[in-house]
């Protein structure tokens, strides 16, 4: 399952809020992706995470796929449109 998503967050994506995202992604048994351009890195991943420097405005497209990958993709999305 993928969805697009624009990122919404008065704040960037600095080492914080990549760690809250991290543990969001670690609660699902769904293997999770971000991919921003060329680049997909494991949203479980948070060296991953880090290298993508994700700023608000940044579309990108969450990817999921496993037993709970709606919920998964709705959760990681929510997490990156919440203002």
């Amino acid at each position: 399952m993928k969805k697009n998503v624009t990122i919404q967050m008065t704040n960037d994506l600095e080492a914080r809020p990549i760690a809250l995202l991290v543990q969001r992604a670690n609660a699902f048994s769904s293997e999770i992706y971000l991919e921003v351009d060329t680049k997909k890195v494991n949203a479980k991943s948070i060296m991953g995470m880090m290298s993508l420097g994700l700023l608000s405005g940044t579309s990108i497209v969450v990817e999921a796929n496993g037993e709970d990958e709606a919920e998964a993709v709705e959760a990681i999305a929510g997490f990156l449109t919440d203002n």
